[in-house]
């Protein structure tokens, strides 16, 4: 297995099968060109390629957010108010550590906004607090620091809205145990499970390995495998 890189190597614990090599630049029959220089022969390509922020439905680029996938994109006021125009939105922007809460947060906001409960200020001041953020996630150097600054806005999200509560700081536990287990081993960080942070339940195992586990039917996922089948 060969893994492709565009700025830098996933610096994981590969097993020895794996061999990580700069960008791909081409590919002629069954062979793979990259950016050093070197060739190898395929069987297959998988495109793992992250994020690509386009709107070209957006016929006005006045109203089109155009930015590299980062925690914290200029010309968002708190993160999702178009500085441009205040009457346009965004959602789910930033790069991520938080998901879907974060996104809801960002709804209950603009809810607010939208409603007149919470005041969009001037564009000065809009862009002064974006500066802020931004400032902010350029010193986040480490994904610790990553993971602590995205808990620290979505704290910001929640305290002007009735957003449900819960506890930000131990899901940051949660995101820092999961990365320290997914440097520990890159092929079995997925076999670990955590508590939930609402109601401190830990979540069940999977009865088999994830490494094994070929059989991604509801069945199999739910139930145990036959004996034949370990």
């Amino acid at each position: 297995i060969i893994c492709s890189y565009r700025t830098a190597p996933m610096p994981y614990k590969w097993p020895k099968e794996f061999k990580t090599v700069p960008l791909l630049t081409k590919v002629t029959g069954h062979t793979a060109h990259f950016k050093d220089g070197s060739s190898h022969e395929i069987d297959a390509v998988i495109l793992c390629t992250g994020y690509l922020h386009s709107f070209p439905f957006l016929s006005d680029k006045n109203l089109r957010l155009e930015t590299a996938n980062r925690l914290w994109p200029l010309g968002l006021y708190r993160g999702i108010v178009w500085e441009k125009n205040p009457k346009l939105f965004y959602i789910g922007m930033q790069d991520q550590w938080y998901t879907f809460n974060m996104f809801d947060a960002q709804a209950w906001l603009a809810r607010d906004f939208i409603l007149g409960r919470q005041k969009i200020p001037s564009l000065d001041d809009m862009q002064k607090n974006s500066a802020e953020w931004r400032n902010k996630e350029e010193k986040a150097d480490t994904a610790k620091k990553q993971i602590l600054y995205q808990g620290a806005y979505v704290k910001d999200l929640m305290k002007d809205t009735n957003y449900p509560k819960f506890d930000v700081d131990k899901v940051n536990e949660v995101f820092l145990h999961w990365k320290h287990d997914k440097m520990d081993s890159i092929m079995g960080y997925r076999d670990v499970s955590y508590p939930s942070v609402l109601t401190g339940t830990p979540s069940p195992k999977h009865h088999t390995k994830w490494i094994d586990a070929l059989d991604d039917s509801l069945e199999c996922y739910l139930g145990a495998p036959e004996k034949e089948n370990l």
